[in-house]
């Protein structure tokens, strides 16, 4: 995919547990927000603070710690490294422009053996026309309630329903999940198409979606949708079998690579035809941070 305007820029709060505050790429912001006035004082332990942007959710999505034990953390930056340090694992990453992309090289270090999921959250700021590139019959694990059950489908037909996960649409009270089988994502919104791609040598990778339109939660909901890669396959580590997680080898470390770019321009229906390759991550590139 060309980008024909500026490379991505990227801006984070390594402060306030590392978040993306800021995407800005073909052309326009990408990230949604929300005013959170816990979000500045959380400390490890608390409850999600949505305010939106792009959270680093590890070592588990849902669950225990809620929304993983890095994004309620202070972290730290040297040079151009930013790491945050937890309980069981260290996590890193660096942010770098190449060519037309943002690429983001991230480094999970642990005792062999230390399953886990990695999420970066992306609230994105979509309009109702806004639709999902992935190739047409992907194996997708449906959550009809966003909770702990998911239904075996094929994108974008989640199982007795009408509608495609592939669009947004209005607000029509429901909050549902998705975690596709796929490395790569095309988000595509008015003339602007985001790409988003994971790769992982020897983890699953995936990419979730969560399409809360108004469905969540019960007392005070709002409109948020969530375009997330991941490591993993479940959206709670508690709950993954073998093969849903991220798991750490003999050598002490996992790496893994996220690519972002953007274009403007039309949308070609060939983009996402075919499902892309590597999608367990085996033949992905291996790089030195």
């Amino acid at each position: 995919m060309v980008n024909t305007t500026t490379p991505p820029a990227v801006e984070t709060d390594p402060a306030h547990g590392g978040r993306w505050t800021s995407l800005r790429a073909g052309g326009r912001e990408w990230l949604w927000h929300r005013d959170e006035p816990r979000r500045p004082g959380v400390v490890p332990g608390d409850a999600f603070a949505d305010a939106g942007g792009v959270e680093e959710c590890v070592p588990t999505v849902r669950g225990t710690p809620d929304h993983g034990d890095a994004w309620a953390r202070p972290w730290q930056r040297v040079g151009d490294t930013e790491s945050v340090d937890c309980a069981d694992f260290r996590l890193s990453r660096r942010i770098r422009a190449d060519g037309d992309r943002a690429v983001v090289d991230y480094r999970l270090t642990a005792e062999p053996g230390y399953r886990f999921l990695w999420a970066a959250h992306a609230l994105l700021d979509l309009s109702e026309e806004a639709r999902l590139g992935i190739a047409d019959g992907t194996p997708t694990r449906f959550y009809p309630d966003g909770g702990a059950r998911w239904t075996p489908c094929s994108w974008p037909s989640p199982p007795g329903r009408t509608d495609r996960l592939d669009g947004l649409g209005p607000d029509d009270g429901t909050a549902v999940g998705a975690i596709v089988h796929t490395r790569r994502v095309d988000v595509h919104d008015g003339t602007a198409t985001l790409r988003m791609t994971v790769e992982a040598e020897g983890q699953p990778v995936s990419v979730a979606l969560w399409r809360n339109l108004g469905g969540f939660p019960e007392q005070r909901p709002y409109r948020s949708v969530g375009v997330e890669p991941m490591l993993g396959r479940v959206f709670d580590l508690a709950a993954a079998r073998d093969g849903d997680a991220a798991c750490v080898p003999r050598a002490g470390e996992v790496r893994w690579r996220l690519t972002v770019s953007a274009r403007v321009g039309p949308h070609p229906a060939t983009e996402t035809a075919t499902p892309p390759k590597n999608q367990t991550g085996k033949g992905a590139r291996t790089w030195i941070c």
